[in-house]
């Protein structure tokens, strides 16, 4: 048993993506957070609020940038987030005068929730991959075997005769009406964050809109007002994400059963036992089922997080952060445990 064991050196070789885990690093962080600031720059100069040659200034020191990583930490410790200690050692690098238009109109949450979205975007381009591959898997095995019998089981009970498609379908169309809520409420969940201390952007004055604008454009991002204390795109986003692992939880717990039953399916490998050297354990199935059920208990969490204290909340914001990077990686690994579960299957029905 681990803290986490989506990035334990044992235990993330089944429960853990690599990939997906990458977006949520020290360094993609930081990168994504250094991205927002030579952006905010480059937009304010754009929008004259800040001279020319202090965008300049900023994004040549940005270029050789390197972060005292302990001070950082350390600055985590007192301030409850990274960005101060961040901002600071970045107007150190590029000096004064300029040094006094860094970070300028922005806030903490600006530059992580931003940096957040940025991540979030590579992170869903590979879930959405992975989402095909496995449409795809089962596509195939409805190809081959859609025509077999199976007996329909309800309520754990032997029903009626229907085909192996018949399952199949309940398998795969879930995933095809995943993909098109991913796309529907993806346009509500990618945008910017921009809002300074209390959501006001009370330092660029009327050219504030202006200056979000600009910015969303520069990082790929839509443009929208604040939502430092509206986080119901991001509980809509966790809710996909459980969405998606429970309907992989239903392919996995299928499975198993029909592996248990010995005739009705035959895969082309299976865990070992230290016990019983004969069993082919449905390793990959029970995982399937594992993940579905974490998801679950983790979105409730994230519904928590919607409760923020007026403008801004330290408490709801940070529970964010212990959740969503999990659930994320979670779902990566159980899309890529069903597409190899899939492939495993050699024969399914009579």
């Amino acid at each position: 048993m681990t803290v986490s064991p989506f990035d334990h050196p044992l235990l993330s070789g089944l429960l853990g993506d690599e990939e997906a885990a990458r977006h949520f690093s020290v360094e993609a962080e930081i990168a994504a957070m250094l991205g927002f600031e030579e952006a905010l720059a480059a937009a304010e100069a754009g929008c004259g609020v800040i001279p020319r040659d202090a965008e300049a200034a900023i994004v040549k020191a940005l270029a050789s940038f390197r972060p005292d990583t302990a001070k950082l930490r350390t600055g985590v410790t007192k301030d409850g987030v990274v960005v101060p200690e961040l901002v600071r050692q970045i107007k150190v690098a590029v000096g004064v005068p300029h040094d006094a238009y860094v970070h300028f109109g922005a806030t903490s949450q600006d530059v992580i929730d931003t940096s957040l979205m940025l991540r979030l975007r590579q992170a869903i381009d590979h879930i959405s991959l992975l989402l095909g591959e496995n449409i795809v898997r089962l596509t195939g095995l409805e190809l081959e075997f859609g025509s077999r019998e199976l007996m329909a089981m309800t309520r754990m009970q032997p029903a009626i005769p229907v085909t192996a498609r018949d399952r199949i379908v309940s398998w795969r169309a879930p995933l095809e009406r995943h993909q098109e809520r991913l796309k529907e409420l993806s346009g509500r969940l990618m945008v910017v964050q921009f809002g300074g201390a209390a959501g006001t952007l009370e330092k660029l004055g009327d050219k504030a809109v202006a200056v979000r604008a600009a910015l969303a454009a520069k990082l790929g991002l839509g443009d929208a007002s604040q939502w430092h204390s509206q986080r119901d795109a991001l509980a809509e986003f966790a809710g996909w994400l459980s969405l998606v692992t429970g309907s992989l939880g239903k392919f996995g717990q299928d499975v198993a059963l029909m592996a248990q039953a010995g005739s009705v399916i035959k895969l082309s490998s299976g865990g070992g036992s230290s016990a019983m050297p004969h069993k082919q354990n449905p390793v990959k199935a029970e995982a399937l089922v594992t993940l579905a059920r974490f998801n679950a208990v983790q979105l409730s969490g994230m519904h928590q997080a919607l409760v923020h204290e007026q403008e801004r909340s330290g408490a709801a914001w940070t529970l964010e952060w212990l959740i969503l990077p999990q659930m994320v990686v979670a779902t990566a690994a159980a899309l890529r445990l069903a597409a190899e579960l899939a492939a495993q299957i050699e024969s399914l029905g009579h």
